[in-house]
């Protein structure tokens, strides 16, 4: 329960920083991305303002502790891996932010800000996770099915 309570907290806390900032106004991220036109750059520092916050409790927490506070052991990425799966996401995720001036953290927190666009969105992205983990299931039954029955020892 404790762990709920934290990440709902810290949720909360990440939700009222991208109201503030307005990265949940998708004209506000889409002048930003538009450096050849009329440019907001007030976005980069808030960019620069989170890496950099993150950056030092970072190294600050996991420095003096060897757990986090509501669970037995820190949870970190392994993968170090460029591989073209992560290539593709990568450019669909850029390509959908620049398209729309929506990501998922943004769109779920301007939720509360009830704009249509960003309903659409969350539907959208919704609707598009779902169908990626169909096709998982799809493609899993499938390499299942084409793989050679166990042997039973006899």
């Amino acid at each position: 329960m404790r762990q709920t309570i934290a990440a709902l907290l810290a949720g909360s806390l990440f939700g009222l920083g991208l109201t503030l900032s307005r990265m949940v106004d998708p004209a506000k991220v889409l002048s930003f991305l538009d450096i050849a036109g009329n440019w907001d750059p007030s976005l980069a520092l808030v960019l620069v303002g989170a890496t950099g916050t993150a950056a030092i409790g970072f190294r600050l927490v996991l420095g003096q502790r060897s757990a986090p506070l509501f669970a037995e052991t820190f949870s970190l990425p392994t993968a170090r891996d460029i591989d073209p799966r992560l290539v593709i996401g990568a450019a669909i995720f850029g390509i959908g932010w620049g398209l729309v001036g929506l990501c998922p953290g943004p769109s779920l927190a301007g939720l509360g800000l009830a704009f249509r666009p960003v309903a659409i969105f969350v539907i959208a992205m919704l609707v598009g996770m779902a169908a990626f983990e169909l096709m998982g299931r799809l493609r899993s039954r499938a390499g299942a099915s084409a793989s050679p029955a166990p042997s039973t020892g006899r």
